[in-house]
């Protein structure tokens, strides 16, 4: 892997369809207007339908080579994850690209619609509910991917699996690192059984490093260091799409950027031994099954 790898290196994505969560903003905008760059077919999944179509005629104004089309998801709403789903069906028969990058990081104690921690709600359940309401979809697209973004974050996460929710002592950054392990639990184990189930599609990883987001506006010390240490979201993406284009990529990889994971260009990195526990990543699986009524029909 070249350590050069920049979004010009991009294969072709003409033909191709993706999905990009949290797209009106930040490096989910990045990955959006890339994928449209090259060609692609991408569908901006975001909660607000106003900032996504700015966002969108942002990416239009550019005079890409494919498509932008403005879907409404909140996935701190599991009834609005059936209902993206469902839209999405009636109009794609393909999926060539998941991308999971929305996310929210370190705000104050709040729940979801169905009352769960925000942080564990949306970045990981919501996301495990739009995966396997997708999983026929990619089965069916030759070469599809999907990808979730994690953070460095989740080298200090612990999966509370006698409070998941936090409802005891709640922390916002430890909140915030067990869902970011989730999320590499999750892809793990998500690619070991696609391997069983005789699936070719591949469900990688990636993180962005240390990058000047919206992601990070419930931290104070992060916004006053970003003008410092952080990176731009142009470059904070290319994790996100080198883990979701390039031909090098194996499932379970985990791409992260060059230095020190904190900043420059996207290569394979190594995540912490507890993102490796199959029998934690195996409960989890089972939980999230349990609580979001989303069943995958994997082994």
């Amino acid at each position: 892997m070249t350590t050069l790898w920049t979004e010009d290196h991009m294969p072709d994505q003409t033909g191709r369809v993706a999905i990009v969560t949290g797209s009106n903003s930040g490096i989910g905008w990045e990955a959006a207007r890339v994928l449209a760059t090259k060609g692609a077919t991408v569908i901006m999944a975001c909660r607000s339908i106003a900032n996504a179509k700015t966002a969108a005629d942002q990416i239009k104004a550019l005079k890409p080579s494919g498509k932008v089309v403005v879907m409404k998801l909140d996935l701190g709403d599991l009834e609005s994850v059936h209902a993206f789903a469902t839209a999405f069906r009636q109009d794609y028969h393909r999926l060539d690209l998941l991308i999971n990058n929305a996310g929210v990081a370190k705000p104050p104690y709040r729940k979801t619609v169905q009352g769960f921690e925000q942080q564990f709600g949306i970045n990981h359940l919501g996301h495990f509910a739009l995966t396997g309401l997708m999983l026929d979809r990619l089965d069916a697209t030759p070469g599809a991917r999907i990808v979730t973004v994690s953070s460095l974050s989740h080298r200090s996460g612990v999966i509370r699996f006698d409070d998941l929710n936090w409802e005891r002592n709640y922390h916002p950054a430890r909140a915030y690192a067990q869902s970011k392990l989730a999320n590499l639990l999750f892809t793990y184990e998500l690619q070991r059984r696609l391997v069983l189930a005789g699936q070719s599609t591949l469900a990688v990883a990636a993180h962005p490093g240390w990058s000047a987001t919206n992601a990070l506006r419930h931290s104070n010390m992060m916004r006053r260091l970003n003008p410092i240490f952080a990176q731009t979201p142009k470059m904070g993406v290319l994790p996100t799409l080198y883990a979701a284009t390039a031909p090098d990529v194996r499932g379970g990889d985990y791409i992260g950027p060059t230095i020190l994971e904190l900043r420059g260009y996207p290569k394979k990195v190594v995540s912490s031994a507890s993102s490796h526990d199959e029998a934690v990543a195996r409960r989890l699986w089972t939980v999230s099954e349990e609580l979001t009524q989303v069943k995958y029909g994997l082994l």
